[in-house]
């Protein structure tokens, strides 16, 4: 999982309220669970005019020319700030996946859907609360200032705006140390690798047959 420490990132507006799972990545492209190539299907019955499949080349579909992804003044945007309720729906984990393979490093919400929330810490995703006040401004800059980037200082906890001015924001001391260190659940559990080998050497040597295959 990529580490996350300070980033700066041109910052894209998702001006709508309740922004369900199903719309950040549709239930038809849930049938892969390799973990990649779901970037280009963000969003997807938004971005696009037709209907989209798996497996799809985006070059053949038709952009839908008023999404505001769309929108060449966001192209390469990496923080999303959204309305209240982001990533309702369905727990689908493919939802984190799409926003970060999209180019997504945080999104920033007055609040979010308790598992989709959680989701995102376990795949490398910063989710930010502030406030629906802190947020609207946040919109009406992002609106009035083509090339309004954010700069997220994650260990000193920190909304960074270009004028210099600060929004501090809260998160769980171990979500942070997780990101911090670029750790998913698999990488925490690597960080005893010698202690699990010493107890699978030992135990083997304790009871031999396990390492004898049934053959059938």
């Amino acid at each position: 999982m990529q580490k996350f420490t300070v980033h700066k990132g041109l910052v894209a507006p998702m001006d709508r309220e309740n922004v369900d799972t199903d719309a950040i990545i549709p239930k038809q492209f849930l049938k892969s669970i390799r973990k990649t190539g779901f970037g280009p299907n963000l969003f997807d019955a938004w971005r696009y005019l037709d209907p989209g499949a798996p497996g799809q080349d985006p070059a053949s579909r038709k952009p839908n020319p008023d999404f505001v992804l769309n929108q060449p003044r966001y192209g390469g945007a990496s923080v999303l700030i959204a309305r209240k309720n982001f990533g309702c729906g369905s727990s689908r984990e493919h939802a984190p996946w799409a926003l970060d393979q999209f180019g997504f490093r945080a999104i920033i919400a007055p609040s979010y859907a308790d598992i989709f929330f959680n989701n995102c810490f376990k795949n490398g995703l910063l989710p930010i609360v502030l406030s629906e006040m802190q947020v609207a401004q946040l919109f009406d800059e992002t609106f009035a200032f083509p090339g309004y980037s954010l700069t997220i200082d994650l260990e000193r906890q920190m909304v960074v705006k270009p004028d210099g001015s600060e929004l501090p924001f809260d998160v769980q001391a171990f979500r942070k140390y997780c990101l911090m260190n670029g750790l998913d659940d698999i990488g925490l559990t690597l960080r005893h690798k010698d202690k699990i080998s010493a107890f699978e050497a030992e135990r083997l040597a304790r009871q031999p047959w396990l390492a004898h295959q049934l053959v059938a």
